[in-house]
């Protein structure tokens, strides 16, 4: 196991890495339905999705998948945990040299609060937000900021008419869809089923659109 403060990358028994924060589980190599879906599922509902930013790098899944879109030209990925980066640029996540070496691909080490929050205007086309397991089931309590209007409002500030912020959440979040219906033109919650293993799971994606006309510029 490597531990760097509360962050932790375990090698378990079953040949498969585990990733902790602050002692809570966030995701393994063994089941990466989620992260893909939260990216495949986020590109389908845009036409033309050339820029996009991912909140949150994990184990890097999310950013496989959306690397597998031709149409994306290139995606910037912000990750608060900077031995994460590490971890995927030195190989002690075998599949990350790789995705990082992509040149789509731009990492900042930072919050993305405050990354969207000084984007400039109509930056991305979509905005994928996957910090935490959900607003009920947060990593690191600072993040529950990013579940309220003022946060959105910066991530809707940057994203381009006719883009989407999709976040993603492990379990119903009706407080989310309530607020995100007030920033956004449009905003809907979009269950999918999963077999995590033989266990079926109902994951949601909560998505607020910008129409088109509706930009900052």
């Amino acid at each position: 196991m490597i531990v760097d403060g509360g962050l932790a990358l375990r090698h378990r028994a079953d040949g498969h890495l585990e990733l902790r924060a602050n002692g809570i589980f966030v995701m393994d190599t063994r089941e990466t339905s989620t992260e893909k879906a939260l990216a495949t599922h986020a590109l389908e509902l845009h036409p033309e999705p050339k820029h996009v930013l991912i909140g949150g790098l994990g184990l890097g899944f999310t950013l496989e998948a959306v690397l597998a879109d031709p149409r994306v030209e290139a995606v910037t990925v912000v990750e608060i945990e900077p031995r994460l980066v590490e971890w995927m640029r030195t190989g002690r996540i075998p599949h990350g040299p790789e995705l990082l070496d992509d040149d789509r691909v731009h990492i900042e080490v930072a919050d993305v609060a405050v990354v969207l929050r000084e984007s400039r205007p109509d930056a991305y086309d979509v905005v994928l937000l996957d910090v935490d397991n959900g607003p009920g089931y947060l990593v690191h309590d600072a993040n529950g900021a990013l579940y309220e209007a003022p946060a959105l409002a910066d991530a809707r500030q940057a994203t381009a008419p006719g883009g989407t912020v999709v976040v993603w959440s492990a379990a119903k979040a009706p407080a989310l869809l309530e607020v995100m219906a007030q920033v956004f033109d449009d905003a809907e919650a979009l269950s999918y089923p999963v077999d995590l293993q033989g266990h079926s799971e109902t994951y949601w994606l909560y998505v607020g659109t910008v129409s088109q006309g509706n930009g900052t510029n």
